[in-house]
Formats: structure tokens, sequence, C-alpha cells
């Protein structure tokens, strides 16, 4: 297997894309390909500040780094959600995080959610009822608003996550099996900046899981391998193994679905939601400030205050 472009020794082939590349033309590819999704997309410009959402993770890390090889004005964001059961995962997870910033002369910013709420997230998982078993729906709550607050109080322009293929194909596939239109209305590339919200974007939605941890790799990018112990057995995690069976199947075929999902966004089938539009008014909350369209408490603070009224 040689690299397409100079005939050396390629250390990865791309199925869907028909194209192997050396070590420093995949590298090179990679910067590439991001810069040509972000101006394609309009996603933010050299004078923005970006936020970046980190994990400690390949994903987080690679997406770090390659905005910061392309000269953008970037700072990171760590949630400390308090994952530290006998493999301590968040403790793992942050000093990744901590370490690849101090080596590139970083800033990152370390918010712990216990401080914010009162508990951690697998505390809130407890105590109540839409937690109970697995936190998952729990912490991407949280997450959701803790990564935008963050990121608006701190005056960023953009708030950055490290989504991939994998992650937004699966996302799609799960909300196609159950019709959930709401959902599938939100899945963007771009969430536009409004009153209290800070505008979102994905740069590595075009990029596989594969894709990532080999540019993680060979750009020596320590990070965390072990997935999030709570993500074991989810239904995200069977959706990417039968996709991952079709992509096998059918090389393109991830991609070709995702793609194909923005093309009808664009073309007006899912259009996303506008609160003026969809009759919601946003206000904020009595508990914590944030926007929410709910007429009192938003959705997390209802969650943390049920065990409260329950007691």
């Amino acid at each position: 297997m040689v690299c397409n472009t100079c005939g050396a020794r390629a250390v990865i082939r791309m199925r869907q894309h028909r194209l192997s590349l050396c070590q420093a033309h995949y590298l090179a590819w990679i910067v590439d390909q991001t810069q040509r999704f972000i101006k394609k997309y309009e996603m933010f410009s050299l004078e923005d500040r970006i936020l970046v959402a980190v994990s400690g993770g390949k994903d987080s890390l690679g997406l770090w780094d390659v905005l910061w090889r392309l000269g953008y004005q970037t700072e990171g964001l760590y949630l400390n959600l308090g994952i530290d059961g006998e493999d301590h995962y968040s403790v793992t997870s942050l000093a990744y995080a901590t370490d690849f910033a101090q080596a590139r002369q970083l800033k990152l910013h370390v918010v712990e959610v216990k401080q914010l709420h009162g508990q951690t997230v697998p505390e809130l998982a407890r105590i109540t009822p839409r937690g109970r078993g697995k936190p998952c729906s729990v912490c991407g709550m949280v997450k959701r608003q803790d990564m935008n607050r963050t990121a608006v109080e701190l005056g960023f322009d953009v708030l950055a996550t490290a989504h991939n293929l994998d992650d937004e194909a699966a996302f799609l596939y799960g909300n196609v099996m159950d019709w959930n239109i709401r959902q599938m209305r939100r899945q963007a590339v771009v969430l536009p900046e409004k009153k209290g919200f800070a505008r979102k974007v994905k740069p590595f939605f075009r990029f596989t899981e594969r894709e990532t941890a080999a540019y993680a790799l060979l750009r020596g990018i320590d990070y965390i391998e072990e997935e999030c112990p709570y993500a074991i057995g989810t239904k995200q995690i069977d959706y990417k193994i039968l996709l991952n069976q079709m992509e096998e199947a059918q090389p393109g075929s991830k991609l070709r679905f995702v793609l194909g999902f923005l093309q009808m966004r664009a073309e007006g089938y899912f259009p996303s939601e506008t609160y003026e539009e969809d009759g919601l008014l946003l206000r904020p909350c009595p508990g914590c400030g944030q926007q929410t369209s709910s007429e009192g408490l938003c959705s997390l603070c209802r969650l943390i205050e049920q065990p409260k009224k329950e007691a």
C-alpha cells in the first residue's frame, strides 16, 4: 500500500475516499480537510475566540491540536463530571487534557460539576428518576448547559465540540429508528448563536473515529483510551457497531447517510428549531439564570430540585 500523493509507504487507507496516505500527507490532509469544512459551513474565522470542549480523548484533543496548528484563537474547557470509580476516569482524563494544554502553552478552563450543582453526575443520576440505571441522559443535559454557560460567561464567540462521523451517524440512526423529529431538527453542523447561547460547531463531523484516532497516534498525542464506564452497553454503542458493519460492506455509507440528511435539512425538510416560529419564548431560569423555554425552572434545575421535593 503506497501513498497516493508521493508513492511512499502509506500508513492509512480510507476506502470511502479511495485514498491511501503516508504519515506526513495524512497529517496534512486532516488539517486541510478541517479547514475546508470550517470554510464550507461558515463555522468561524480567525478573529473569533473559540472554546474547545475537551474530554482527554482522541477526538477532542485532536481537534484542539488541529485548530491550534491552523492558528485559531482557542482555549480548552474540561468539565469534571466526577466519574471517579475504581478506574478514576475523570481524574485520568483531566490529567491528559492538562498535559496537552501545558505542552502547547494553551489555556485550559476546568469546571467542577459538583461545585456548580452540588453533586457529581453519578450522584445526580442516582437521586433522580431520569438517571437511574445509567446516567447518560443526565450527563448529556449537564454537559450541554455547563459548556454553553461557560462559553457565554467567558465571552467566547464559538463553542467547538469534537463529534465525529461515527457519533453523528449513530445519533441520526437512533432518531430515525424512533422517528424523533424534534431531535433530528436539532442535529446540525452549526447551531447559530442567539440570546444566551453561543454558536456551536462540529469541525470533525466528517472524520471517522478511526481517522481521528490515527491522527492522534501519528501526532504523538497522549489521550485516555478507555471509554467512559457508563457508555458500555448503551444504544449509541450498539448503533455504531451496526453502522460499522454496513460501512465494511459498503464503504462510504456512513458519510452518505449523514450528508444526505444535511442536504435534506438544507432543502427545508428538517429545519432547525426557531423559538419565534415555534411559539416558544426564551426567559432566564430563576434557578441558574440560563435561558430556557420553560415557564419556570429549566430542565436541569427541575432535575436537581425533584429529589428535594420528594424528601
